[in-house]
């Protein structure tokens, strides 16, 4: 087993044999050759069985993906625990050994995301319009509270407009030289308006190539009531070009922090709680499927009035459609998107 934590500039690999014996370590530049000097050096100790390699979808990806090609095994070791990290303190190596020993006990068993296909296209376009759209609204309300200084005659022409139409007048504005406050706040006014009408371009950009990856890869995703692009492109993010290493319905909850976690003990065995873990933003997106479905389609406020009248609150009605659209998602990435449209 090669254990492997990685940062930015060096990573530091351990080597350990199947009894749990630390053979060697070996500190890599972040390049192809160091990539392959790690792979050259742990070929020299015998039989590779796995890869065992922190962030496998940060500082770790392009090591991933070199040892992915040359036919290895790679799984996702996860942070060490901080109980162990307290007790046996921490360094590159100690994160090394620990990231070996995590798979070689079986802890560390996920398998990281392949990131070579469209999937990965749409996490990056959607880093760049999340934060357009993060901008923008700060940028409108920005200009909305330097309104508040503005002239009489000023907040009277923009009083109740749209946002696209607040932000076209206001970048229609001449401002005259600086000679006073007033003069500075038509020049600031202007700049915000500006800045929000190509964060607004820009953004309708990003979304309009978002749907269409979406509408190409994974059209099935957006046939159910509800699912819209950004959250199909959310669900693709999450199951990454290789959807194939999701095992199970259940592991997707999981992974969606939808699954409940047992809490049991003693004589109370049996108890749950909410999954506080998880990937949030797909959390997120079928908490608004459910809610939109709470609102608009009758199958779902059926199920709303029968559940109430069962005496069960709103929110363990909302918990139980999560998971039920959550299992709808899994079946309709079973067909992996790649297979789907490779055999058309």
């Amino acid at each position: 087993m090669i254990g492997v934590d990685t940062h930015k500039h060096v990573h530091v690999a351990a080597v350990m044999d199947t009894i749990g014996g630390i053979l060697a370590t070996l500190t890599i530049p972040t390049d192809t050759g160091g990539f392959q000097q790690l792979a050259d050096w742990a070929a020299s100790f015998g039989t590779v069985l796995a890869f065992g390699i922190e962030g496998t979808g940060s500082y770790g990806a392009t090591l991933t993906s070199f040892l992915r090609r040359a036919g290895h095994k790679v799984v996702e070791a996860g942070r060490p625990d901080r109980r162990l990290r307290r007790m046996n303190g921490k360094s590159d190596t100690l994160d090394a050994e620990n990231a070996a020993r995590a798979v070689l006990a079986g802890f560390a068993t996920a398998t990281p995301k392949t990131a070579d296909g469209e999937a990965e296209m749409i996490r990056q376009l959607k880093i760049a319009h999340d934060q357009a759209v993060e901008q923008r609204a700060a940028a409108m309300v920005t200009m909305k509270a330097m309104l508040v200084h503005a002239s009489d005659a000023l907040r009277r022409e923009t009083a109740g407009k749209t946002q696209i139409s607040l932000a076209r007048q206001l970048a229609a504005l001449r401002p005259r030289r600086l000679e006073g406050p007033e003069d500075a706040l038509r020049h600031t006014l202007r700049t915000l308006a500006k800045r929000w009408q190509y964060l607004d371009a820009e953004a309708k950009e990003l979304t309009k190539m978002i749907g269409d990856l979406v509408q190409r890869v994974a059209p099935q995703l957006l046939e159910p009531f509800g699912i819209g692009v950004d959250t199909a492109a959310e669900i693709l993010v999450v199951a990454g070009d290789n959807p194939e290493r999701i095992k199970s319905e259940a592991a997707l909850a999981k992974l969606a922090g939808i699954a409940p976690v047992p809490t049991g003990s003693g004589m109370t065995s049996g108890r749950h709680r909410i999954n506080h873990g998880g990937h949030r933003q797909l959390n997120a997106a079928i908490y608004r499927t459910v809610i939109v479905r709470m609102r608009f389609h009758q199958p779902t406020i059926d199920y709303v009035a029968r559940r109430t009248t069962e005496g069960k609150t709103k929110r363990e009605i909302i918990r139980c459609l999560k998971r039920y659209v959550i299992r709808e998602v899994y079946h309709l990435l079973r067909p992996a998107p790649r297979t789907a449209s490779a055999a058309s």
